[in-house]
Parts: structure tokens; C-alpha cells; sequence
């Protein structure tokens, strides 16, 4: 006896593999569309930890960056724009009471500021001639803080980039991968520390994966990092543009 199929059982399971090959080819090309690497640097591929350890090493070889922003601390809120590099750094700081720019060559730290600052004393000499004497005497010009003053230190801080991004860049608690997005024009991939409690980074998928975002965690501010690599001239001000304060320095500089 010879076997014998029907032939509308034939033309089902034809049409039926011609369908699902059909649907299978359309996922695969739609998947290859909605790739969200595609025409990245490729670190949005790797882990969190990965991710971390590859920004980590991008920053530690910049020569230089431009850090704006925010930072909240249990001594006040700091709103910083720094142009920073290995040997030094400039710009301003404003906290709550006043405005003060910053300049750092090697060890040198000059600190600048209008006449409103430097009268900040206590209460009682706030309105006191010497005080206002001092802020007629010092206002917009350029001040040499001594090292062996108490703000110092602190002032220094501020225009150190190896000690502000090893304090921008330290996630606490469990890495995790967070949304891609963007900062600026630059498409991103984020990364958490413990699920954003411990801090987050928003990493640049394009060329070399610097951190652009840093938000700390529990509302402690949000910084921008730019000009990475871009180098800028450090210059002493001008002999006549700088005075001797003469003692220590007013507490509204810390």
C-alpha cells in the first residue's frame, strides 16, 4: 500500500513555516533597529561594575575638567563652577552668605571677593569701621591664603580635582545599571549605588565613557562634568591686584 498525505495538510504546514519564518525575520530586523548601542563606544554593553571601573580609569587620565553644580554638606550648600586640572584650579564658589572666586597654582591659593565678604566678621564687629575699612581694602582683590589658616585647607578642596572626583565618582552600596538618557546632546547609560542612595553616575556613550552627571545621594547635590581634557593657562594675578589680608580670614570663606 503507498502512504499518501493530503495535500491541504501539506499546504498548512508550508504556509504555517512560511509564517513563522516571515515573523521571526521581522523581530530579528526590528531588535537590530532598537539596539540602544548602536553607534555608541559599546560601554552600555557592559556591567555596572564594568561600567564603574572603565569611567573610574577615563577620569584618572584626564588632565583636566570643568565641574558645575551643587553640593549639599552638613556645613551648607555650595553651588561650584571649576575649571580644574592636576596642578591647579579656577573659579567660583557660592554658598549661603556670599560669592567668592578661587585660583590655585601648585600650593598658592588666592582667594577674591567683594567688600561684603570680607566685612562678614562676627556680630559685633559687622558693622564696625575696621570691618568696613577691611572690605574697602580687599574687595576684588586677589588675597594669598596662608596655609597655616583655618579655611585653607577647605579652599584648597574646592579647586583639587583628584579629591573632588574621587568624591564624585565613589558609589556606595550595590553597583546596578540604571536608564539610558542623555546630558546635554550625549546619549548616556547610567549607573547606581545602591539604587541611587549611594549615588549615580551618568556615563558618555560616545568616545571615551568620562562621567558627565554626578548626583549624590539623599539629596546632596547634582554636578555636571565637562570640558574634559581641555587645557587652560593657570596665571598668578598681577603684583598690584594682590594684598596681604594679614589675619585669619573671615569664617564666611568657609
Amino acid at each position: 500500500m503507498t502512504s499518501f498525505v493530503p495535500p491541504v495538510r501539506t499546504r498548512r504546514r508550508t504556509a504555517l513555516a512560511v509564517v513563522l519564518c516571515a515573523g521571526l525575520t521581522t523581530a530579528l530586523t526590528a531588535c537590530g533597529d532598537e539596539d540602544p548601542d548602536k553607534g555608541t563606544n559599546g560601554i552600555g554593553r557592559l556591567s555596572a561594575t564594568q561600567i564603574e571601573k572603565k569611567t573610574q580609569a577615563a577620569a584618572d587620565s584626564a588632565d583636566a575638567v570643568r565641574l558645575a553644580g551643587t553640593l549639599v554638606s552638613k556645613g551648607g550648600a555650595y553651588k561650584l563652577n571649576m575649571r580644574l586640572k592636576e596642578d591647579g584650579g579656577t573659579g567660583s564658589v557660592t554658598s549661603k552668605d556670599s560669592t567668592f572666586e578661587l585660583l590655585r597654582i601648585g600650593d598658592a591659593v588666592y582667594l577674591k571677593a567683594d567688600s561684603g565678604f570680607w566685612s562678614h566678621q562676627d556680630k559685633d564687629e559687622r558693622n564696625s569701621a575696621t570691618g568696613a575699612a577691611a572690605g574697602d581694602k580687599l574687595q576684588d582683590k586677589y588675597v594669598k591664603v596662608p596655609q597655616g589658616d583655618p579655611t585653607y585647607k577647605q579652599l584648597r578642596g574646592f579647586t583639587d580635582m583628584k579629591t573632588l572626583l574621587d568624591g564624585m565618582l565613589t558609589l556606595h552600596g550595590k553597583v546596578d545599571k540604571g536608564d539610558r538618557g542623555k546630558v546635554g546632546s550625549v546619549r548616556t547609560v547610567q549607573i547606581l549605588g545602591g539604587k541611587g542612595e549611594g549615588g549615580a553616575l551618568d556615563v558618555s556613550l560616545k568616545g571615551t565613557p568620562y562621567p558627565l552627571r554626578f548626583a549624590r545621594g539623599g539629596g546632596g547635590g547634582i554636578i555636571t562634568l565637562t570640558d574634559w581634557g581641555l587645557d587652560f593657562t593657570l596665571k598668578a594675578p598681577a603684583k598690584g591686584d594682590t594684598v596681604d589680608y594679614g589675619r585669619q580670614l573671615p569664617k564666611s570663606a568657609s
